[in-house]
């Protein structure tokens, strides 16, 4: 091998060096450390160095056998002894080689170097033998752990190999030997085990070219513990009627097996240690035993239970108060049933003992009591239970009004007056200045609290309309007055879709309006049907029309296919059965407002006939004033003063059509209060002759 061969010729130069300083002491070294570990098989050598003498006697011994004499740079070869021929070799420089080196050659080399005059010199090597380590197998006695057993054993097996170093482990943790372990040989030993002792066991196995781990899971048998019972769900009592589970559980490897002995006899209802008990009546109550058996250690153990059932009070605690002669309060908590029956008692009203079953307390009524809560304490066996009841005088509250028609055809408009109260509140009615008396008309519910008024005719609710209801009980009164309307509409709107061919309105009514229907009312062409032509429907597009019906509770309604590029009018009208209301705001849809056909044909139509009777205006003003005219220059001839005037007036007689167009009648002075013409006739004409004044008094 390259570095043997160098390693002998550092060793020449060694020797050279050592030969030059011969009158020094004689004296030996190791080169490299003294202990060597090789691998069985290969190739190794113990080097060595030398000074002080030259062609010194070496020799090499295992302990104290010699195995190998030589003269250095003697021409005779080295006595190598019987049995090691084929594996020692000296080298030139002194130095012991092992030639495949078996495992048997482990031990301590000591080499030694005499000269005669100057005594000896010596070195002493360790040499290891080391094989690669090889199937690993744990094993254990006995095959289980037993909780209490003096001791349990591991120990391992290889196949080959030299170990040099041996570590034991468990669960990951590096064992020592201490009181509960002991370390020996190939062994690990556990002394008194417990149940602590199961888990992981592993061996770790070294030497300078191999390692090996080796695990081996260790059970230990235990139990059974005492055993645990419990009863779910955990009470101190039990109600007729229950059911509950008793379970049994003990500690142990193998998982102990239990069973239920109850009054002698071994109860078969159950699984794995738990018992079901249901619908337990009392004779079921009584002392339960468990008894839990280990079957390979053969341990038994047993636990007692006792079971206690009682019946339980019905339900929960009841508290109330009611009103004694409106005046008093009567506090009373009751708990019915039960063995034994449940003590009662208020300890914020008395110092009185508790009673069983039912208990009242009366007091007089006073505002100390307003809304004070009192508490009752209900206490049983089985639970302690409480109820609590707060009095209260009535609060302000909102009439409400339903209107409906009944069966028979008749308006039945509801008022109902609720106040939150404790006592309950009792309600009395008038109307006006007088007290409703039930009857066909006026129906007060049995409670007080609803007044339902019939009638066929919506005057009978509005002769009247004020209804006052007093909600009272000992604490106080609350009033409130109610007045009646027909039917209106508070407030409405419309919602229109993106496209403008769907809309919804939407309406309120006042809280006391007599509504049972509404109309939904609608002005504008026909609604489209659903191929996109305008559906047949009854009414003029100028004039509203129904075309929906709502009931009373209704507060909105959708209008579907109308036309987006047409003008619709929206109203809704209240009624109260044949009774209209006054209709709501007109809500209007549409690209914007349009003449319909027939208002243009109209204007179209009165533009001439406007022109024509200017026309005629104009010439009737000529035509008047013409006359007017003509009559100053006519000669009138006296009337005596002595006769009175005298008022003629001429039948009222349809004017000749002197011009087309159908004018009116000349104006009628005496219906207009204006003073006629003296006469109603017009004078013959009188001309004079040129030379004659003719003078005319009028």
């Amino acid at each position: 091998m390259k570095w043997l061969e160098g390693f002998q010729k550092l060793s020449s130069v060694l020797f050279i060096l050592t030969f030059q300083g011969a009158n020094c002491q004689l004296a030996v070294f190791p080169i490299g450390p003294a202990l060597v570990n090789a691998l069985a098989g290969s190739d190794v050598t113990l080097a060595v160095s030398f000074r002080g003498a030259p062609d010194p006697v070496l020799t090499w011994f295992k302990g104290s056998l010699p195995v190998g004499t030589w003269t250095l740079n003697s021409s005779s070869p080295p006595d190598i002894a019987n049995g090691s021929r084929d594996v020692l070799r000296i080298e030139n420089n002194g130095s012991l080689t092992f030639k495949g080196v078996p495992k048997h050659f482990t031990g301590n080399y000591t080499v030694e170097l005499t000269k005669s005059g100057l005594g000896q010199a010596l070195v002493t090597f360790t040499l290891k033998i080391f094989e690669s380590i090889q199937n690993v197998t744990l094993s254990t006695q006995p095959d289980f752990a037993q909780e209490g057993a003096e001791r349990f054993t591991l120990q391992y097996t290889m196949l080959q190999g030299v170990v040099e170093q041996e570590s034991w482990y468990f669960n990951g943790g590096k064992l020592k030997n201490s009181t509960r372990y002991l370390i020996k040989g190939r062994s690990l030993v556990i002394l008194e085990p417990t149940r602590t002792d199961k888990g992981s066991y592993s061996v770790l196995l070294m030497n300078p070219f191999s390692s090996v781990t080796t695990h081996r899971n260790v059970t230990v048998l235990y139990g059974p513990d005492e055993p645990i019972v419990k009863a779910l769900p955990a009470q101190p009592f039990y109600k007729v009627g229950d059911s509950l589970v008793f379970s049994c559980q003990a500690e142990g490897f193998p998982k102990p097996t239990a069973e239920w002995v109850f009054m002698g006899h071994i109860l078969s209802d159950f699984h794995q240690g738990v018992l079901n008990l249901t619908n337990v009546q009392t004779s079921q109550g009584g002392v339960y035993t468990c008894s839990v058996l280990n079957a390979l250690t053969e341990e038994k153990r047993e636990k007692n239970v006792t079971l206690n059932v009682y019946e339980r009070p019905l339900g929960n605690p009841v508290c109330s108060v009611m009103s004694v002669n409106n005046a008093n309060l009567q506090y009373q908590c009751m708990w019915a049933g039960g063995t034994p029956q449940a003590r009662l008692s208020f300890s914020t009203l008395s110092n009185t003992s508790s009673v069983a079953g039912i208990f009242s307390f009366v007091v007089p009524a006073s505002t100390n009591f307003d809304k004070r809560t009192v508490i009752c304490i209900a206490e049983h066996p089985i639970e302690q239970n409480a109820c609590n009841i707060t009095a209260s005088s009535p609060i302000n509250f909102l009439p409400a009004v339903k209107t409906t028609i009944d069966p028979d055809g008749k308006i039945a408009v509801t008022i109902q007056c609720v106040s939150e109260a404790s006592p309950q509140a009792v309600v009395s009615w008038s109307r006006g200045d007088e007290a409703v008396i039930n009857g066909s008309t006026y129906q007060i519910s049995s409670n007080t609290t609803q007044l339902k008024i019939r009638s066929y005719n919506i005057t009978t609710f509005l002769l009247t309309p004020n209804f006052t209801c007093t909600c009272h009980n000992p604490l106080g009164s609350k009033k409130k007055q109610v007045h009646l309307q027909g039917p209106s509409i508070s407030d409405s709107s419309l919602f229109p879709n993106k496209e403008g061919t769907i809309i919804t309105l939407t309406w309120e009514v006042p809280p006391t309006s007599i509504v049972t229907g509404f109309d939904i009312q609608m002005k504008g062409p026909d609604l489209l049907s659903n191929n996109g032509n305008n559906a047949m429907t009854t009414g003029s597009s100028n004039e509203y029309r129904i075309i929906q019906q709502k009931t009373g509770s209704a507060r909105s309604a959708d209008v579907f296919l109308l036309d987006p590029d047409s003008t619709y009018r929206f109203r809704i009208i209240p009624k109260a059965r044949l009774t209209d209301g006054d209709p709501s705001e007109v809500h209007t849809i549409g690209p914007g407002e349009r003449l319909s056909g027939p208002a243009i044909a109209g204007i179209a139509a009165a533009i001439p006939c406007s022109i024509l009777v200017l026309i005629l205006l104009i010439g009737l003003i000529f035509l008047i004033f013409y006359l007017r005219k003509k009559k100053s220059h006519q000669t009138r001839y006296p009337v005596s003063r002595t006769v009175d005037k005298v008022k003629n007036i001429q039948p009222n007689a349809t004017p000749r059509n002197i011009l087309n167009g159908g004018l009116r009648s000349p104006p009628d002075y005496n219906r207009l209060q204006k003073t006629p013409p003296e006469r109603s006739e017009i004078l013959p004409t009188f001309v004079p002759p040129p030379t004659v004044r003719v003078a005319t008094t009028v």
